[in-house]
């Protein structure tokens, strides 16, 4: 009864747009007589008649128009659950390509993917490690992790964990120039600086939640790598302002002393997994995406 009924709704839906049950017919593999009795026996169901059906064509009666709303929402909710199943069924093998910021991806990927492949050990993992955002159909890529507020887009984004973000230096370098303790004081600390392209030897570190107070600071050393920022920091080279994450454990071990200036750092949002939403996942791709949804929270607890 239940295959008939949902038979029943889709020759009415796909005559509807096609515009005659013969059409809708073809269209489900079976004969015009067999969608006709399909559709006659969905109107006696309602008790309503849902087209006025000519030999020239369909005409939607008031009823068969809302009707015709709601079936077309129910059949794409149930095209999306059966495919979200069958990628679920399939086996979660082959090349899984995945982009990720440099920093991140060196320092929080290598022991992820291990756990991934421990799980999963058919599936070969492609990284492609890149600050820029990539353009994941036209490079190929099967997901993309991304850290920030997103812009909207085409794209499809899983919430993986949130993202805070630190000043701080090395002991060392405190004790030879000095703890700031507000944002006045950078104007005579060295701060090392993440950019991409820096002509003016010239850096803003912006304070408020939304980083609307800009501060120009100069520092010794600027590049385009948070880790390279963080190692030069631990080395007792200056000071650096970036994401919890890349500083956490060397703030734990007392590597790096966290600084407090008394003013609200950005919000810098959270780490995403994206796909692209003309692309249906496939099995590794939301095998990997679980993986992560799962795993990632457990270890932000850290930062």
């Amino acid at each position: 009864m239940a295959a008939d009924r949902l038979a029943g709704i889709e020759v009415f839906v796909r005559a509807v747009r096609l515009g005659s049950l013969s059409a809708a017919a073809r269209e489900l593999n079976m004969s015009a007589a067999m969608a006709a009795k399909h559709l006659n026996a969905l109107e006696r169901r309602l008790g309503a008649t849902l087209v006025h059906r000519t030999t020239r064509k369909l005409a939607l009666t008031e009823v068969g128009a809302a009707y015709l709303d709601r079936m077309e929402r129910l059949l794409g909710e149930f095209g999306e659950a059966e495919a979200e199943a069958m990628a679920r069924s399939a086996s979660v093998e082959g090349l899984l390509r995945v982009s990720a910021p440099m920093a991140f991806g060196v320092v929080h990927l290598p022991g992820l993917v291990r756990e991934f492949h421990d799980r999963y050990p058919a599936v070969t993992i492609e990284l492609g490690l890149n600050d820029r955002h990539v353009d994941l159909l036209e490079e190929r890529w099967d997901v993309a992790i991304r850290i920030g507020r997103l812009a909207d887009s085409n794209l499809v984004a899983r919430k993986l964990a949130e993202v805070s973000m630190c000043i701080c230096a090395a002991p060392s370098y405190l004790e030879r120039r000095g703890i700031p303790s507000s944002i006045d004081d950078l104007a005579d600390q060295d701060c090392l600086g993440y950019t991409l392209s820096n002509e003016t030897g010239t850096i803003r570190w912006g304070f408020g939640r939304s980083g609307d107070r800009q501060v120009a600071v100069r520092g010794s050393l600027h590049v385009n790598n948070g880790e390279l920022l963080a190692r030069a920091a631990i080395a007792g080279q200056g000071i650096v302002y970036g994401p919890r994450f890349l500083v956490a454990e060397a703030i734990r071990d007392g590597r790096l002393v966290e600084l407090d200036l008394g003013e609200d750092l950005v919000d810098l949002g959270a780490i995403h997994a994206v796909t692209h939403r003309t692309r249906r996942p496939a099995a590794k791709t939301r095998a990997w995406i679980d993986f992560l949804v799962t795993r990632l929270p457990s270890l932000a607890q850290g930062w």
